[in-house]
């Protein structure tokens, strides 16, 4: 399967876990990881799964790396319909703006169309797990999922 995986980073962290999901999975599937900020809305590819690792910043506003990809979306109305996508969110539970910025990037994709694949799930570097042992199974199943979309499509 095609997939994007994207990242949404201040500090490094989204683009480590995307590179060791792409180490994990990419004898499997056909993986190519970008930075947000090097990607415009309307360059989505809508025939590939869109995967997205996405940090929160300052006060639960998205990473600098994923902050022109929104500001893009919202000022071009970019229309997403067709897009099935995936969104892995990191952040510290410490913060009572928790994983908000994983959550503001979903909604701004499903606000303009593309449809989210399974649930939005979140790290917190708070706990004992480590990103990549939560982010292993939880993109393998969603990976069945959008499998199963495409094929009954």
């Amino acid at each position: 399967m095609k997939i994007q995986l994207f990242y949404g980073t201040e500090t490094g962290n989204s683009e480590m876990l995307c590179e060791d999901i792409e180490a994990e999975f990419g004898s499997d599937h056909e993986i190519t990881v970008t930075n947000l900020a090097e990607v415009t809305p309307g360059e989505m590819d809508l025939g590939t799964f869109a995967v997205l690792v996405c940090s929160s910043y300052g006060d639960g506003e998205l990473p600098a790396s994923a902050q022109p990809f929104a500001e893009a979306l919202e000022k071009d109305g970019t229309d997403l319909t067709g897009l099935n996508f995936a969104i892995f969110g990191l952040g510290d539970s410490d913060y009572d703006t928790f994983g908000q910025g994983s959550e503001q990037l979903a909604e701004m994709l499903v606000k303009h169309g593309a449809e989210q694949v399974g649930p939005r799930v979140i790290h917190d570097a708070q706990g004992d797990e480590l990103a990549e042992d939560m982010a292993f199974p939880w993109f393998a199943e969603r990976v069945s999922e959008a499998e199963a979309l495409a094929d009954a499509a």
